[in-house]
């Protein structure tokens, strides 16, 4: 005899199938398109339960958004802090990650282009979307100061800056590659990263002055 969900597990369950529901209603109407009855059809659910657990579609369009973003942030920050690879196994696990989510997704990618446009012109979603990008940033520097500790370690090391440039490095390559696969070679994101980490190991250089 199966056990009965309990109430908090009833509602994580509704709010992951209204997730993938949105998911795939997105992708195929775009974010304009889409509307919460066509969500809470495809879920099967009606636009009452969709309503109960997101105030809006653009809040359900942010959850969903944040969700997949904090998951592939988790498995890179997994990937970096582990100690029991080398640095070439990391190089090229990132790299394999990047193809990963290059490869998959596609649709969403589109969205959250679209998304974005939409959000910088309302603050409300704006704070959200830097609150998320801010989130991620602190679990990504934590991952690199952590795998960084040690009597090699660099002194000074500003990691929120250098998880802003490994994040953006990352985005970046996505979208490149997404375009042009022979612009992005498998191992080019670990090898960048490799750069990057490289020079924070240089003998520091006066900052550039930009104003002249």
């Amino acid at each position: 005899m199966s056990r009965r969900l309990t109430r908090v597990e009833n509602r994580a369950r509704t709010r992951s199938l209204l997730l993938e529901a949105a998911a795939e209603v997105f992708a195929r109407k775009g974010f304009a398109g889409a509307s919460v009855e066509d969500i809470a059809e495809a879920a099967g659910f009606s636009t009452g339960a969709l309503y109960s657990n997101f105030a809006s579609k653009d809040e359900l369009f942010v959850e969903l958004l944040t969700a997949r973003s904090g998951e592939r942030l988790a498995g890179a920050a997994v990937v970096v802090a582990d100690r029991s690879g080398g640095v070439g196994e990391i190089r090229l696990a990132l790299s394999r990650r990047l193809l990963d989510v290059a490869a998959e997704e596609v649709d969403l990618a589109a969205l959250q282009a679209e998304f974005w446009l939409y959000a910088i012109r309302r603050p409300q979603f704006r704070a959200r979307m830097v609150g998320q990008l801010r989130a991620n940033r602190e679990v990504l520097a934590a991952a690199l100061a952590e795998r960084a500790d040690g009597p090699a370690r660099p002194a000074d090391v500003p990691f929120d800056d250098v998880a802003t440039v490994v994040m953006a490095l990352f985005q970046g390559l996505v979208q490149v590659r997404r375009i042009d696969p022979e612009l992005v070679p498998e191992a080019l994101y670990g090898e960048a990263v490799h750069w990057l980490f490289t020079g924070l190991h240089a003998p520091p250089r006066p900052p550039l002055d930009l104003t002249s």
